[in-house]
């Protein structure tokens, strides 16, 4: 680009020499006429020469796509990043994967609603060899993030499949013909790096068009700037090996003929394909599995009516398993509850507490808890998230406990069985019958041994005393006190 400009800087430079009025040229053409005059003589070789001869600024055929370079993983510690070059145009392109938390809340005329499709384009100066305030985002860079937003947005998966918020940022580092569709490119790439699931991936190319008056025209794949710049049409598409995602057209002329357009969109197609192929040769499909840094996210649905005992008064509840779990929860109207965290424990933890919540622990069935309270009658046991209930003094241990301070202490981590409730509705715990190493249900192995030396089994229901058949001596003594 920089070699031809200055070829044209030089052949100007000759001509106003020999054209413009001067001192020593008198009858000369006035200056500002002449720079425009030299547009007008440039466009009209640039646009003979493709027409009459095929020949574009950069000796390229009209339907060839400049070099393509793909990268991924070209950042050690992002989600998925990765850089896509076309000829003089360079795009990185970094993609990262967030909560819930992170969604973007959008005031539309509709309504307010979420998105969590995020994507970025930044535009700087330096991309086309320029110096200038960097500022907020302009017209340039909403219009080409929006466009490349829309080609990838229809190929990413649901929220049921994949419950993440996704950002992308492009970053153009080289600029000479569509940045955007380079964007596309590298998104694309960038979010298979990541693992994101998407259901096929996506290319973009720029078409360009030379239209004469007499009816002649040509049809310019992978358009460079000058092109743009002189050239009638700016036509951008976007797609997957299937179809059309996206389209965009800039036009200078008053329309274009049914034929110009079939004839511009059956070359984009052809230019999309190379370019997918040559994407392939980077990365063919999502990787199976997240990177290493990325936040892993697990959902489950809740009843309607047990949000609120989740949130708490004022946030409460919800608020103290964010802290003691160090996840990140996010509920949604319907019951669906996203559990993030970069650990599979604080997941499970988190996931656990919420179950707790919503659910009430099976009678029969072996959980893992901590001793809360030491007291003299027995041990109360953190056992079904934010359920606690009593281990008694009887249930501790097999051999005779005299004082659960020997046994147990604070902080201790059991397997306790679940034995039921009681006739005030007090938890009845048990560790006795559970295998504190493996976790194992001991109860038949214990039923057994008694049967052998003639003892009657256990009974939970009364705290895994043996069974007294027709009452016992001391209801006898009552009747007999009675009596």
């Amino acid at each position: 680009k920089y070699d031809r400009r200055s070829g044209v800087d030089v052949a100007k430079k000759k001509a106003a020499e020999a054209l413009v009025r001067t001192d020593d040229n008198p009858d000369g053409v006035d200056p500002a006429k002449f720079g425009a005059a030299f547009k007008e003589c440039e466009a009209e070789v640039l646009r003979r020469d493709i027409i009459e001869n095929g020949h574009r600024v950069d000796g390229r055929a009209l339907d060839k796509v400049r070099p393509i370079v793909s990268e991924v993983g070209v950042f050690p510690r992002t989600h998925g990043s990765a850089l896509f070059t076309r000829g003089e145009t360079q795009a990185i392109v970094v993609a990262t994967l967030g909560t819930g938390e992170d969604e973007q809340y959008v005031d539309a005329l509709s309504g307010t609603y979420k998105e969590k499709f995020l994507l970025h384009y930044n535009f700087p100066p330096y991309s086309v060899g320029e110096t200038g305030r960097m500022g907020g985002a302009g017209r340039r860079e909403i219009g080409h993030g929006k466009l490349a937003w829309r080609a990838i947005r229809p190929m990413l998966p649901s929220s049921e499949e994949f419950p993440y918020t996704i950002r992308l940022v492009s970053e153009i580092t080289e600029s000479n013909g569509s940045s955007s569709m380079a964007t596309v490119c590298g998104s694309s790439l960038a979010l298979m790096d990541a693992g994101v699931p998407l259901k096929r991936p996506v290319s973009g190319i720029a078409m360009g068009l030379i239209l004469e008056p007499s009816g002649e025209f040509a049809i310019l794949s992978d358009i460079l700037g000058d092109e743009d710049h002189l050239g009638d049409m700016d036509f951008k598409v976007a797609g997957t090996r299937e179809g059309i995602t996206s389209l965009q057209m800039d036009i200078k002329v008053a329309g274009i003929t049914e034929e110009i357009m079939r004839k511009a969109i059956a070359q984009a197609t052809a230019g999309r394909l190379h370019i997918l192929d040559e994407m392939d040769k980077a990365m063919e499909a999502p990787r199976a599995e997240l990177g290493e840094f990325a936040p892993k996210i697990e959902q489950i649905k809740v009843p309607t009516d047990k949000i609120r005992d989740i949130i708490g008064t004022g946030g409460k509840i919800i608020r103290e398993i964010v802290e003691k779990t160090g996840a990140k929860i996010n509920i949604e109207d319907d019951g669906t509850v996203k559990i993030a965290a970069s650990e599979q424990e604080k997941i499970d933890a988190a996931k656990n507490w919420i179950s707790s919540i919503v659910s009430e622990p099976e009678p029969g069935m072996i959980y893992s808890g901590k001793v809360v309270k030491v007291v003299d009658f027995g041990a109360f046991v953190n056992f079904f998230g934010a359920k606690d209930g009593l281990v008694h003094v009887s249930q501790i241990s097999m051999e005779r406990v005299a004082n659960p301070a020997d046994v147990l202490t604070e902080g201790q981590e059991v397997k306790v069985k679940f034995l039921g409730m009681d006739d005030r509705g007090k938890t009845k715990l048990s560790m006795k019958v559970v295998d504190q190493e493996t976790g194992e249900d001991l109860t038949d192995k214990i039923n057994a041994e008694r049967a052998e030396r003639g003892e009657p089994p256990m009974s939970e229901d009364t705290g895994g005393r043996p069974k007294r058949e027709g009452g016992g001596d001391r209801d006898r003594g009552r009747g007999r006190r009675r009596d």
